[in-house]
């Protein structure tokens, strides 16, 4: 019969759905695997991008199985978030009924593809069992301190009196009503991440070797811990008089104290108080002020890419060594959340500093001498000091030293580290999300909600508008009582940000699913289970939802609920899936839909095609002749079947007793085995696995041999069985009667090799090329060699003949 892929893999999907074979087991003695796969949003379709990061995960979950480990392969949806929002406006549907719809659909799709998740722990994170969990950790965080609530500058909107994140600001303007963003201060909630942030950058040492070095690296950049000098700039007596009693001066703090010489100005974001007092005096000019505010209604990202831009500010500060006047600006690329929002500018030897100055024309000092003596550029090479009284002639290590020891000794500074992370705000002023579990109580101020009230859920009795949030307009949801003293209070009606939700769930699901509706996490099973010993996602992950997830893991186990301080043992980032070298996408108009590619050639073509193209790691471009190609080889691998005798066991072979295409059938076979346990277990080059698999088939196609047929073919379907599932299974049970992959030794006796291959050269050239029995005599092989270059060496005079065992016979020759 044909190939039929639709009929084979509808019978598969049955029988797995119908014998529950990829449920964890409940014994916690076993080997343990948990392969995890980062969860998908809803978005009501799957892409190739999913097809692809599923498809990894679920060769490792099923090969782990055949391995005899107790396996966890989850899946979930990270289904709160702004998409349903905006669906909800587009289409008029409500977010929770467009959201739970899309899980359905997804469900489905994944299922065609064949994936080996556990059904009992499927999640979703907008389901109120999970909010109730999370409330919880946010309360607990809240009293130990790890949340607190400030005022935060935010986008907003007027027209549409609401926050906007970063990504719907376009061009400075709202992505919905296209009118003018401005920032606002609204209060919000954080979470103290800076409390881990030694931690966090310590802990990566534990995962080199296990991450990808960039993504550490990464990590690394974003906690930015820095060593340096903090001190204070005092105002000059003309300054302070313009700024009356508040201020005598700001702190700065520098990295590069040994350029202390260097400084020609100093530099305040536009939300420093003392640049807020001036916008409020007649000092600044309105063309200043008009400015200023204009640089502060942009969001920190449109800062950053913005040319250098700033205001004189009219006042200046004392250098702290040599008492000389140093004029204060204020300047865009100054972020206020980021050290005290001030900096003192080197513009000889910072970037930024440098193009700055040059703009406005201000003095640049050199107080380095390095090798790289460029006047177009800051020079932040490290060298030896000039034009600095305290420290010339010094190196730079040195220098910074003295420097530090000066400001200490005549208590004019002191050494600080910094950390360039900065605590994660988690309020969101939207609807579709985790209500945050406070109350605001007249009496009480903030108090978080009892323990014994969660969850806090969303009331469905909404519009989504997109003008402002539905929760703050609602009638009745947010009057409450306070939950300490009974007066009338209200609740809190910001959300929580969905990398909340997404910053957990790995431990959920390794949770005891029968334990869910009464515990957070069930110790004995996430003790079991924890850490994940493979997670797969994609490079855009790298740095916020595994910092978060890294930042939680070690919360949770400080409040007593986790045992372990990383997440993810190891990690796997694969690349994106491309097609005419572009990132899919509808914008680009070159989507391919998974569902078109089932459909024609079956979920185990979409598979094989997806692991063969290109190793995990690396972009993926879309081919349709390679899709084509892979269904090719299933058709090959279907055919081959007809001519392999069933048996009930797998033959034992005297392998000497072949003939030389069975054993090269056999080595083939086995080369592909021993391939199979470097790529489940280590390289992930599927790629290579699937052509060593096609190679012994070729192989196995080219002899006769019944027992060879079989022992082959066994083992083929074993090592395509977690990459191609539905067609092994079939195969297998057709022809060997067999339900269960086994493991399968590998057999020495194929690698002897009965003959060698030698190549001879004279006086270093490659002149011929024989082959001969292994076993044959040194001797001989030299007279052979000799034979097969008789007319190269007819009239010389041999000097030498070298033989390297093996390899080759060089014959050395006078002239």
């Amino acid at each position: 019969m044909a190939y039929n892929p639709t009929q084979i893999e509808k019978k598969w999907q049955e029988i797995w759905a119908k014998n529950g074979e990829f449920e964890p087991k409940d014994d916690y003695t076993l080997p343990k695997k948990y392969i995890l796969s980062m969860f998908p949003y809803p978005s009501g379709r799957i892409h190739m991008g999913h097809v692809r990061n599923y498809t990894i995960g679920d060769a490792l979950a099923r090969y782990y199985r055949k391995q005899g480990f107790n396996v966890l392969h989850p899946i979930g949806f990270d289904s709160f978030g702004m998409p349903a929002e905006n669906a909800a406006i587009k289409h008029k549907i409500h977010p929770k009924k467009w959201t739970y719809e899309n899980i359905d659909y997804m469900k489905n799709e994944l299922a065609v593809l064949g994936l080996s998740f556990s059904k009992r722990r499927e999640l979703a994170t907008s389901d109120p069992i999970y909010t109730k969990w999370e409330q919880e950790f946010f309360i607990k965080m809240f009293e130990k301190g790890l949340v607190y609530r400030k005022l935060a500058v935010v986008n907003w909107c007027e027209h549409d009196q609401t926050v906007l994140a970063n990504e719907q600001v376009e061009e400075g303007c709202c992505w919905r009503c296209g009118n003018e963003v401005v920032q606002k201060e609204l209060p919000g909630y954080y979470l103290k991440i800076t409390d881990y942030a030694d931690e966090l950058l310590n802990d990566l040492k534990s995962l080199e070797g296990k991450w990808p070095s960039q993504v550490l690296t990464m990590q690394e950049n974003w906690i930015g811990k820095s060593s340096g000098l903090e001190f204070k700039l005092f105002l000059d007596e003309n300054s302070r008089e313009i700024l009356g009693d508040k201020f005598d001066g700001f702190s700065v703090f520098t990295t590069r104290p040994d350029t202390i010489y260097g400084v020609s100005y100093t530099a305040l974001a536009p939300e420093h108080e003392i640049v807020k007092t001036l916008l409020n005096t007649d000092i600044l000019s309105d063309e200043a002020k008009s400015k200023i505010k204009s640089i502060l209604n942009q969001s920190p990202r449109e800062r950053q890419a913005s040319d250098k831009d700033g205001v004189f500010l009219g006042i200046y500060v004392k250098h702290p060594l040599t008492d000389a006047k140093i004029p204060v600006w204020v300047a865009n690329f100054i972020l206020s959340d980021y050290g005290s929002g001030a900096i003192m500018a080197v513009p000889g030897h910072d970037q930024r500093d440098f193009e700055f100055a040059s703009k406005f024309n201000l003095p640049i000092l050199k107080v380095v001498k390095t090798n790289d003596e460029s006047e177009d550029r800051a020079n932040s090479d490290y060298g030896v000091a000039i034009n600095s009284p305290l420290i010339n002639g010094a190196k730079t290590e040195e220098a910074k030293e003295k420097i530090i020891a000066k400001f200490e000794s005549e208590n004019l500074g002191k050494r600080v580290v910094n950390f360039k992370i900065r605590d994660w705000g988690i309020s969101r002023q939207r609807y579709w999300g985790a209500p945050v579990p406070t109350i605001c109580c007249p009496k009480c101020g903030v108090v978080s909600e009892k323990l014994e009230n969660l969850p806090v859920t969303l009331p469905d009795d909404v519009e989504i508008t997109g003008e402002g949030n539905p929760l703050d307009k609602h009638p009745t949801w947010k009057f409450t009582k306070c939950p300490k003293c009974g007066t009338d209070a209200v609740r809190e009606t910001d959300t929580m940000d969905t990398f909340f939700e997404s910053s957990w769930y790995f431990a959920r699901y390794a949770s005891d699913e029968k334990t869910w509706d009464k515990t957070a996490l069930d110790r004995q099973s996430v003790d079991y289970w924890m850490s994940v010993d493979q997670y797969i996602g994609g490079i855009e992950h790298a740095i916020l939802h595994l910092l978060y997830a890294r930042f939680f893991q070690k919360a949770l186990r400080d409040l007593g609920y986790l045992r372990d301080s990383e997440p993810f043992k190891n990690l796997l980032t694969q690349g994106m899936v491309l097609k005419d070298g572009k990132k899919m996408s509808k914008s680009k108009g070159n989507v391919v839909d998974p569902d078109d590619i089932i459909h024609k050639y079956g979920a185990d073509t979409a598979r094989l095609f997806i692991l063969f193209a290109a190793p995990p790691q690396k972009e993926l471009e879309w081919n349709d002749s390679a899709v084509e190609g892979a269904f090719r080889f299933l058709n090959r691998l279907y055919d081959k079947a007809s001519s392999v005798k069933p048996v009930d066991k797998i033959p034992d072979i005297k392998h000497e007793n072949l003939s030389k295409d069975e054993k090269f059938a056999r080595l083939k076979v086995y080369e592909a085995l021993k391939k199979s346990q470097d790529v489940y277990n280590e390289s992930f080059t599927f790629n290579t696995l699937i052509a060593a698999c096609m190679e012994a088939l070729n192989a196995l196609n080219a002899q006769q041999n019944d027992e060879v047929n079989s022992e082959g073919f066994f083992i083929i379907l074993n090592l395509l069985e977690p990459i191609v599932p539905h067609i092994a299974s079939e195969l297998s049970k057709e022809l060997f009667g067999l339900r269960n992959f086994t493991k399968i030794a590998i057999k020495d006796e194929v690698f002897v090799k009965d003959t060698i291959n030698l190549a001879v050269t004279i006086n270093g050239k490659k002149r011929a090329e024989f082959e001969i029995s292994a076993d044959t005599s040194e001797d001989e092989i030299l007279k052979i060699a000799k034979e097969k270059t008789a007319k190269w060496l007819s009239g010389k005079e041999i000097l030498k003949e070298i033989y390297i065992k093996g390899k080759l016979v060089n014959i050395v020759v006078k002239g």
